[in-house]
């Protein structure tokens, strides 16, 4: 439950609305309840204001804040394209979940509907003595409120939308995600069987793809069938005719038609795949970004070695193993998830790069660094797996460079890859 609240609220997060609506619900309240204040013992201690002072001041806000609040739209959507053509196309979740602007542009349309609010109800002498203090006291504070995240904003705008900050938020992202599998490599539940039947298939009703699975409800579901539920999609897998979710075993009757939309129900199937609890989507974007600076068109090397060593970062953090008091034991014994292929993971990250920078030497030597890194900052597995596609990108780039030391210089870099 908390999960998947947790995801909700994440979605939410991307809505440019749902920030700037509270902050509206917020001001339309602190403009009436100031005149609340006309009900307490407050009046006969507080100094007197005028109320020119205070409409002078509601005047200036409700006549910048707009003006603002539409530059700051303006400036977020410049970021938004910037991170879509320098980048790709698949970070614009993360650039819009921007807390900093978010908070901003919240701040700017709260500080507006306050100051209407607030003036129209002085126009109508909503306030006395006491109201106007608190009144007067509230448009200091949004004032203040305004200048600071004005700053900070304006700070941030700055970076908002450049391919390095952007790099940053998938990382971020990416991070998240691996270290929450990490510690739950089975989503809660338990290992596949090695010799398991398949059983029935459960097919989706929508296409798209598994952005999460409600594993405590396939277990429901498990227990009231007297069956184990076998999950072969796990989140970032797309969901179309023929491509099964799950398979229930064993199957002494066919499971009823609503047994099988409930089990089909707790995959959430979107449109687009989501960073949350879909590890390979960020090392999928990262390599995207790579290999968008490895084209012609770009010819930015730089960045796709920068992008190789991040994605040595997040493979060094899953080498590393999970801490005692983060690992979440399996909670749902009927229902068997298969853990993540790090064959796959590789694949998502280097192969686009190890393809794309082939011909281009800097780039090569490289990557064959950073897969011998990893082979030192995993198990057994990880070796294995870092060798292979060293050997991967020793082939792409013999295929590919024309000048013979250049060939040489990554063969030796290579040559951990032919040991053991």
């Amino acid at each position: 439950m908390v999960d998947r609240l947790q995801f909700l609220l994440g979605r939410l997060g991307e809505r440019l609305w749902v920030k700037p609506l509270i902050m509206v619900v917020l001001s339309v309240a602190a403009a009436f309840l100031a005149s609340a204040a006309d009900h307490t013992e407050l009046g006969k201690i507080v100094p007197e204001i005028s109320v020119d002072s205070i409409e002078t001041l509601l005047k200036v806000i409700s006549a910048s804040m707009l003006v603002i609040a539409t530059f700051s739209v303006a400036s977020m959507v410049s970021a938004f394209a910037s991170a879509g053509s320098t980048a790709t196309p698949r970070t614009f979740p993360l650039v819009i979940a921007d807390d900093v602007s978010q908070n901003a542009l919240s701040t700017f349309i709260g500080a507006f509907i306050f100051g209407i609010v607030a003036l129209i109800a002085l126009k109508n002498g909503l306030y006395d003595k006491a109201g106007l203090f608190v009144l007067f006291s509230l448009t200091l504070v949004v004032f203040a409120i305004v200048i600071v995240i004005f700053v900070k904003w304006v700070d941030n705008i700055a970076r908002l939308g450049r391919l390095g900050t952007t790099i940053d938020k998938v990382e971020k992202a990416a991070k998240h995600a691996l270290q929450r599998r990490q510690c739950a490599p089975n989503l809660g539940g338990v290992p596949v069987g090695q010799t398991r039947e398949k059983g029935q298939a459960i097919y989706s009703e929508s296409i798209g793809y598994v952005h999460r699975i409600d594993v405590p409800a396939l277990q429901t579901c498990a227990e009231k069938a007297d069956a184990r539920i076998t999950v072969s999609a796990l989140p970032g897998t797309f969901a179309a005719p023929g491509r099964a979710l799950a398979y229930v075993t064993p199957s002494p009757s066919r499971l009823s038609e609503d047994d099988t939309k409930k089990i089909a129900k707790a995959f959430l199937i979107g449109q687009d795949r989501t960073f949350d609890e879909d590890p390979r989507f960020g090392l999928i974007v990262l390599s995207e970004i790579a290999s968008r600076a490895l084209s012609p068109a770009v010819n930015d090397p730089g960045t796709a070695i920068d992008i190789i060593g991040t994605l040595v970062r997040l493979f060094a953090l899953w080498g590393k193993p999970c801490e005692e008091g983060d690992i979440s034991p399996p909670k749902y014994d009927r229902v068997e998830v298969p853990e993540i292929s790090l064959n796959d993971m590789f694949d998502d990250a280097f192969s686009a790069i190890a393809r794309d920078g082939a011909g281009t030497v800097e780039v090569s030597m490289r990557l064959l660094k950073a897969l011998e890194s990893l082979t030192f900052a995993g198990d057994v597995t990880m070796r294995a797996v870092a060798k292979h596609h060293a050997n991967l990108a020793l082939g792409r780039a013999e295929a590919a460079l024309t000048f013979p030391q250049d060939v040489q210089n990554v063969r030796i870099l290579a040559s951990f890859a032919q040991v053991g």
